[in-house]
């Protein structure tokens, strides 16, 4: 048992000869000295005070349910400075992708050649040439010739499913690229379809060109996604390392071209599901560009970051 000190007479008389009343409250007292070893020893056994200005940590019980995974909050500096969003279009800014493989189903019935909307997804985000062309390797059409159905296909596109203003950007689209202009990012269409493509599918987003600081589209490139060409020339174009982009894409082939390219990749489910996207080791995925938020790109969401 503790051994209780009572003050002597003499203490009291100390006291009273400094002029401190008893009754009065006591003299401050001075930090206590402590040796050098005993003061680290206490300090790594004492428990951790708040620091100004943050909030203090309160570990889980079983009476205070741990926080879900949208309320907790990124880790400052785990994710690394943004300076650029690039924003694949076909399945990320534009619901585009599956008016695209019907309008390629009525190219191939013109050429009597039975195909389904399905036997086009392995394709998807790879380019016209390699979309249309790939279905007709694995078809055996003789004598097929890419150009030819690269247009015809663009002809049906606009005709039947990219009319201006006709409604497929997807919900958020616009919101997401403002909220990022409005915090300094600059952001770019980084695009394995054709300019005359990309141009429609903004018009019939209601997404004005100059919206964008740059449209990087595959007619100025010989390797398209997978490979990470176009992402590196979106980056080259807006003068941003890759190591401060942010990719957001739907595709396999888009998200194996952002590894590809080194840079951080977000993925949405609007062409495939989770399984298939995780093949190519996104950061994190999204359902779709209207489940994205500022916070997402600038700072790796809410409990989102992983490492590539």
């Amino acid at each position: 048992m503790a051994r209780q000190i009572v003050p002597s007479r003499s203490f009291h008389r100390l006291l009273t000869s400094r002029h401190y009343p008893l009754a009065s409250p006591a003299p401050p007292l001075r930090p206590l000295l402590l040796p050098k070893a005993l003061s680290l020893a206490t300090a790594a056994a004492a428990p951790q005070l708040p620091r100004r200005g943050r909030r203090p940590v309160v570990a889980a019980s079983a009476s205070a349910p741990a926080p879900s995974s949208s309320e907790a909050e990124a880790v400052p500096g785990a994710w690394g400075k943004v300076s650029a969003v690039l924003f694949d279009m076909d399945g990320v800014l534009c619901n585009s992708e599956e008016p695209s493989r019907r309008a390629a189903v009525d190219v191939f019935a013109e050429m009597g050649v039975d195909v389904n909307v399905d036997d086009f997804i392995p394709f998807t985000g790879t380019g016209e040439a390699n979309f249309l062309g790939g279905v007709a390797r694995v078809k055996g059409v003789k004598d097929f010739s890419t150009e030819s159905a690269k247009k015809r296909f663009f002809e049906i596109y606009l005709e039947k499913y990219a009319k201006p203003n006709s409604g497929i950007g997807f919900p958020g689209a616009l919101e997401l690229i403002m909220e990022c202009k409005n915090a300094g990012l600059k952001v770019a269409v980084a695009s394995s379809a054709d300019r005359v493509k990309v141009d429609a599918n903004l018009a019939a987003a209601g997404l004005p060109v100059s919206l964008f600081d740059a449209i990087v589209s595959a007619d100025a490139f010989e390797n398209l996604k997978p490979a990470p060409d176009i992402f590196l020339a979106a980056s080259k174009n807006l003068g941003v390392d890759t190591d401060e982009c942010i990719v957001i894409e739907d595709a396999l082939a888009g998200v194996q071209a952002a590894e590809a390219a080194e840079i951080r990749c977000i993925a949405v489910t609007t062409s495939l599901d989770e399984d298939a996207l995780r093949q190519a080791s996104p950061v994190f995925i999204r359902k779709d560009i209207g489940d994205i938020s500022i916070n997402d790109i600038l700072c790796g969401g809410s409990n989102a970051y992983h490492s590539m």
